[in-house]
C-alpha cells in the first residue's frame, strides 16, 4: 500500500490562520491574564441555570486547539445532562470521600457532594493505545519499559493541555470551574463507564464541571514567582529535603486548598 506523504492541511491556508500579536504587544496577553486569574475553582454550583447549547461547543472548540504528542488529540469529552447519572457519578466520588475517612488518610478531602450541583459537566477520556503513536521501542527491555512510561506521561500531559485549555474558555464566558481528578482508581472506571457507554478501551481521566457558583468564589494563594523560577540553575533553596515537605503538608496543605482549613477528614 502506497503512503500518503501529503500534509494533513491546506499549508497556504493554515499558515494564513495563524495571527500572533507583534513580539512584546501587552494587549492579547493582558486580557489573558485576566481570565486566568479568574479561572477560579468552586466546588458548589448553581443548579438552577441551563447552560446554553453553544457554550458547550464554544469551550470543547478551545479544548480541541490544545497541544498534543504527535498531534495526536487523543482526548474525548463526554457531555453529562441527566441529572440521574450526575447524581450517580456523585454518589461514587462520595462513597470514596467517606472511605478516605475511615482509612484516616488525612487528607482534606473536597465535598463531592457538589458534584451534583454542576450545571456544565464533562467527562475527559482518553484511549491508552495512542501511547503507540509515541517513541516507543517494541522489546522486553529496561529502555523499553522507560520509553512506554514517557509515553504515557505525554498522552497526559496532552490532555491535560485539552482540559486546561477548556476551564480558561469557561472562566473567558464567565463560569466558574472543578477540574475533578481523583479518578485514576479501577473501581471509577467500573463505576462510571458503563453509565456513559464508553468503550473498554477507552480511560476516563478527569472530570470538568462548570457553571455559577452557588456562593461567593474565592481566590486561592498561589507561590510567588521567586519561589518557583530558576535562573541560569537550580536554586537548591527550591529543592525541599523529606523533612520539610512532609512538614508543608502537615502544617500548609490544608491551609492552601481550602477557604474553611479546618476541615480536614
Amino acid at each position: 500500500m502506497t503512503e500518503n506523504h501529503d500534509p494533513a492541511v491546506d499549508l497556504t491556508a493554515a499558515e494564513a490562520e495563524v495571527d500572533l500579536p507583534e513580539i512584546g504587544s501587552r494587549e492579547r496577553y493582558d486580557m489573558l491574564m485576566q481570565v486566568m486569574r479568574n479561572r477560579v475553582t468552586v466546588r458548589k454550583f448553581d443548579d438552577g441555570f441551563t447552560v446554553p447549547d453553544d457554550h458547550y461547543d464554544l469551550i470543547l472548540e478551545a479544548a480541541r486547539h490544545a497541544p498534543s504528542g504527535a498531534n495526536t488529540q487523543p482526548w474525548q469529552f463526554v457531555i453529562v445532562r441527566d441529572r440521574d447519572v450526575k447524581g450517580r457519578i456523585t454518589d461514587y466520588f462520595v462513597a470514596e470521600q467517606r472511605d478516605r475517612a475511615k482509612r484516616k488518610m488525612k487528607f482534606p478531602t473536597p465535598d463531592y457532594r457538589g458534584l451534583a450541583t454542576a450545571p456544565g459537566f464533562i467527562i475527559v477520556c482518553s484511549d491508552m493505545r495512542w501511547t503507540r503513536a509515541f517513541p516507543v521501542l517494541h522489546e522486553d527491555s529496561e529502555l523499553a519499559r522507560m520509553y512506554r512510561e514517557n509515553a504515557e506521561r505525554i498522552l497526559l500531559q496532552s490532555v491535560a493541555a485539552a482540559t486546561m485549555s477548556a476551564h480558561l474558555a469557561a472562566a473567558a464566558l464567565g463560569y466558574n470551574v472543578w477540574w475533578v481528578t481523583a479518578i485514576g482508581q479501577e473501581n471509577a472506571q467500573k463505576a462510571m463507564k458503563p453509565l456513559l457507554g464508553i468503550p473498554d478501551e477507552m480511560s476516563v481521566l478527569d472530570i470538568f464541571l462548570f457553571g455559577p457558583p452557588a456562593q461567593k468564589p474565592y481566590k486561592r494563594w498561589r507561590k510567588p514567582l521567586d519561589q518557583i523560577v530558576n535562573d541560569g540553575h537550580f536554586d537548591p533553596a527550591h529543592c525541599l529535603s523529606d523533612e520539610a515537605l512532609d512538614d508543608w503538608i502537615r502544617k500548609q496543605r490544608h491551609r492552601v486548598m481550602y477557604k474553611d482549613a479546618s476541615k480536614i477528614d
